[in-house]
């Protein structure tokens, strides 16, 4: 096997994160690929080699898997967002606990209760959240408002067809792409660092049908600013009237409007203004109420995060006595469902809006022994006098900073509930909590993204006491 040559061969399986395994005739080596599934005969292009393995890029599918369907969305395959349509809905959910099950398996030391995997109660339309990304499908192209294209950095893919959305949201879309192009104003080039639109951002509550919609555009200063707050606002006015007479199954809660000059390709907001409405909605899980804000962390699948919240509070057990620690709270929904059942619950976040939303979310429950402290975890756990009987660990992609870890096994409670959106990075803190003398009890996964390779995995660490002490 060479760089640069062309191969075929079989798919055997997947590896998380979407890393297909090739099986080339005649090689010894096997080649990692992106995007294929089990089964499917595909020519690869190698571009690198290793001592055990070589990497490639996805030619052509040449033969399909015997399972494999026709996807329902036809940006499937261009736009990066979902990865597994063409695989029956519960041949993903098998290969995800396969996945998670086999490097759980391999990092952990001790015999643990494996639970599986849950269904999301919603396999299409069940994201409560979008960021959609305005520019050009190629370049110099039209202006186009969707997702990144696969594999691409610039190239986006107009996608008013998705199919994880729902109806409202993709009219959300299409309208708001008519509005900006009819303005004449020019889409944010994330390579010159000009131009004026940048982010379309739809959230929309599962149960109460409230909808926040905010377009985030760059500031426009590099323009004359009379004419360009002239042309800002009328177009502004425009779109704001042409969303607020669609005919959605929703209700329009707030329309906003989001400054960010930042120079990094992500939804900043530099400075918020109201055009319509508020700045929050409502959204209900587990007969609670929440106030969501539209840079605030909450779960983009409503109805699946109860299954994963139910998850928690069974790991969590008795806690009528006991006081929780709930490190990386976001807006305070995991502290808020344990706390009926818990003696006091401390939330600790960074966002400080996610914060300002979690105690207003706390009044909005009755629930008076719920605070929440607003900083980086590593700083409020070295503050903070008192010492949690249990700690519940919901930490962003890239798991726990090294330093807050240490200083969370520090307090030696006996039981600690980790929530995992990355498995990998679950199984990297894993090894540390078993060094320091903590063992895996159990663990579950819950599908809050079909049709994507990310898999949320819950596990219960128990402290191990000697039998001497």
């Amino acid at each position: 096997m060479k760089k640069g040559q062309i191969a075929e061969g079989l798919v055997k399986l997947v590896k998380f994160p979407n890393k297909g395994i090739v099986e080339i005739p005649g090689e010894t080596k096997y080649v990692i690929v992106k995007n294929v599934i089990p089964g499917q005969k595909v020519c690869v292009f190698i571009h690198k080699i290793r001592n055990e393995y070589a990497e490639g890029r996805l030619l052509k599918i040449l033969e399909k898997a015997p399972d494999e369907l026709e996807s329902i969305c036809p940006h499937f395959g261009k736009c990066g967002g979902c990865t597994y349509q063409n695989l029956p809905y519960r041949a993903q959910l098998e290969m995800k606990a396969q996945q998670v099950k086999q490097m759980l398996d391999h990092a952990v030391d001790e015999a643990y209760i494996w639970e599986g995997i849950s269904p999301s109660p919603a396999i299409n339309e069940y994201r409560n959240k979008m960021e959609f990304t305005f520019g050009d499908e190629y370049k110099d192209g039209p202006m186009v408002l969707g997702m990144h294209r696969r594999g691409s950095f610039y190239d986006i893919v107009n996608t008013q067809n998705c199919k994880i959305v729902d109806a409202d949201c993709r009219k959300i879309l299409e309208t708001t792409l008519k509005v900006a192009e009819e303005s004449g104003l020019p889409y944010y080039h994330r390579m010159r660092h000009v131009g004026f639109f940048r982010h379309l951002l739809v959230r929309k509550a599962a149960v109460t049908g409230e909808i926040l919609i905010s377009l985030i555009t760059a500031s426009g200063k590099e323009q004359s600013n009379l004419v360009c707050n002239t042309v800002i606002n009328k177009m502004l006015k425009k779109w704001m009237d042409a969303l607020l007479v669609l005919s959605l199954n929703g209700k329009i809660s707030g329309i906003l409007h989001t400054v960010n000059d930042s120079i990094a390709d992500t939804v900043k907001d530099e400075g918020t203004r109201i055009l319509h409405g508020k700045d929050y909605f409502y959204e209900k899980l587990l007969g609670m109420k929440f106030k969501i804000t539209p840079f605030s962390f909450f779960q983009t699948n409503s109805l699946g995060a109860e299954i994963l919240y139910k998850k928690v509070r069974d790991y969590v057990g008795e806690a009528e006595n006991k006081v929780i620690f709930d490190l990386y709270s976001g807006t305070g929904t995991i502290a808020q469902i344990l706390a009926p059942i818990a003696k006091r619950v401390l939330g600790v976040e960074i966002v400080t809006e996610a914060v300002d939303a979690a105690r207003q979310n706390a009044k909005l429950n009755n629930l008076e022994n719920c605070t929440f402290k607003a900083g980086d975890v590593l700083r409020i756990i070295n503050e903070v006098k008192e010492v949690p009987d249990v700690i519940i660990l919901d930490p962003p992609r890239d798991g726990v900073n090294p330093k807050a870890l240490e200083k969370i096994i520090d307090f030696g409670v006996q039981k600690l509930v980790y929530i995992a959106c990355k498995p990998t990075s679950l199984l990297r803190d894993i090894k540390v909590f078993q060094q320091k003398g903590y063992v895996l009890k159990r663990c579950a996964c819950i599908d809050l993204f079909p049709h994507t390779y990310h898999v949320e995995t819950v596990a219960l660490l128990q402290k191990k006491f000697c039998r001497n002490t």
